[in-house]
């Protein structure tokens, strides 16, 4: 996919970033080759082949979906600048 100099210009003010005269031309050259890169995965086969999210088959740990008191109330509060009633007290953000 050839790109063209108005291109460039548009994606880069789409993309909010300034870019020159002399870094246009040469983005030009450097988009066109990304993009036929891209079209080339195109022609991959990939029949057969599960999506993944990572190279490395992962498992993750869960842990028991037990409802607990959090711990220890009285410590956990110990660090509020203010607490009161066993909760913690906070400015109103809302009139």
């Amino acid at each position: 996919m050839q790109v063209d100099e108005a291109t460039v210009r548009r994606i880069a003010r789409l993309a909010r970033i300034r870019v020159g005269d002399n870094e246009a031309r040469s983005l030009v050259s450097e988009l066109s080759s990304i993009l036929t890169w891209v079209e080339q995965l195109g022609e991959v086969d990939t029949d057969g082949v599960e999506p993944m999210t990572s190279v490395v088959e992962a498992r993750i740990k869960m842990r028991d979906d037990v409802v607990t008191d959090g711990g220890d109330r009285d410590r956990i509060l110990a660090n509020a600048p203010r607490a009161e009633d066993g909760y913690f007290v906070v400015p109103k953000v809302v009139e």
